[in-house]
């Protein structure tokens, strides 16, 4: 029996996510306005297995605080959508600096995989990746693959259908935070989980209140009151 699952594309600009989108979808593209928003998305379908998956291309963005229009949009599909499985698409060349994204989605979610993108690149470099050593650390699936060469993409595939049928229990590795900030956390939680249940990530959202968000407290309160109508 076919299932239909959805996966967001993340990462940061110049990731190659657009590349591995085109990749995987090819002509079967559309773009779909979100319920509620303004905004279009790009989505795309494909087949692995007996599965169908629709792809969504969230705007490139370096993190999900919500200071653009882009980062804004990413981080409330990831929220509110619940896509079953999130790809963090990194850049090789500069992981560092791309860590911080993926470090901000596994807040969020515990469907991701991560996904090293220009493989071919970084190893031109004399770059050295050990996806077992981030695996471990991270608690996600790490997969490296060259989207404009199709390498690692097999891997990649059963790496998603792995997740969404639930063979991969993904546990994200949860930023600890200063000492201060971890106790303002332990005190917000109490009133964020009154508020969000367990349909939203309770943690994250005393974050994003401490950063003084308090405009997507009320998005969560709008939907809750939608749902439970």
């Amino acid at each position: 029996m076919t299932k239909s699952f959805r996966i967001a594309l993340a990462g940061n600009p110049n990731t190659g996510k657009s590349t591995l989108f085109n990749l995987l979808t090819g002509l079967k593209q559309h773009t779909g306005n979100w319920a509620g928003k303004t905004v279009d998305l790009k989505a795309g379908t494909f087949t692995f297995k007996t599965n169908q998956y629709e792809m969504i291309d969230l705007p490139g963005t370096y993190s999900l605080f919500s200071n653009s229009k882009d980062e804004e949009i990413a981080r409330d599909y990831i929220v509110f959508e619940k896509p079953d499985v999130t790809l963090v698409v990194l850049d090789a060349t500069a992981l560092e600096r791309n860590m911080n994204l993926a470090l901000q989605v596994m807040e969020i979610t515990d469907r991701l995989i991560i996904c090293i993108n220009l493989i071919d690149e970084a190893e031109k470099m004399g770059i050295k990746i050990n996806e077992k050593v981030l695996m471990k650390r991270l608690g996600v699936p790490v997969i490296k693959i060259s989207a404009r060469n199709k390498s690692g993409i097999p891997m990649l595939l059963d790496t998603i259908d792995r997740v969404v049928t639930g063979a991969i229990q993904c546990t994200p590795y949860q930023m600890t935070y200063d000492e201060e900030t971890e106790k303002k956390i332990a005190l917000l939680l109490p009133t964020v989980e009154k508020i969000s249940g367990n349909k939203f990530p309770a943690r994250w959202l005393s974050l994003r209140l401490l950063d003084g968000d308090t405009n997507l407290l009320q998005q969560i309160q709008q939907k809750i009151t939608i749902m439970e109508g």
